[in-house]
Order: C-alpha cells, then sequence, then structure tokens
C-alpha cells in the first residue's frame, strides 16, 4: 500500500478526507484519481488542464520531487504540499 500525507489545508474541504491514508496506487496521477473516487472535487485541486501539477502544489515520492507519471512502489511515500504565499 502506498502511504499518502495530504496538507491540512485540503481536509477542511472535504468532509471524511484524513491526513495521512493508505491506497493502491502505480503512479502519482493513479494515487490522485484515486482519491478523486473517494472524494470527488480533489483532482482539481492539485492537478490543472494538460495534465500537470498545479503551480502552489508539489510531490514528494519518498523524499524525492516527482511528477504525475512518476511511478510509486507498493511501500512508498507519497507528500503532497501546498506551497504558502503572502505579502
Amino acid at each position: 500500500m502506498l502511504e499518502v500525507r495530504l496538507p491540512g489545508t485540503l481536509t477542511p474541504l472535504f468532509p471524511g478526507l484524513p491526513r495521512r491514508l493508505e491506497i493502491e496506487a502505480a503512479s502519482v496521477l493513479a494515487a490522485i484519481d484515486e482519491l478523486e473516487q473517494r472524494w470527488p472535487g480533489l483532482r482539481d485541486r492539485l492537478v490543472a488542464e494538460g495534465p500537470s501539477l498545479r503551480n502552489h502544489i508539489h510531490v514528494y515520492v519518498d523524499g524525492e520531487r516527482a511528477a504525475l507519471d512518476t511511478r510509486v512502489a507498493e511501500r512508498s511515500r507519497l507528500d503532497v504540499i501546498a506551497a504558502i504565499s503572502g505579502g
């Protein structure tokens, strides 16, 4: 199972969405699509047209920067980070 860690900014928007969960997926995009099946609308918060990750979203697989097509192993950890800006 792939361990997924999500930013706290997403959990209030999707009832029942935990910050940490385990899913089965073969790539970053497949993981996001699996989350979309459970929490409709989540994909739009992470993925822009193309598809590509939104500018303020960063994804890491086992500590390495990743893209949507990055493959994940069964025991991988996927961290989704939302960049925060202000001024």
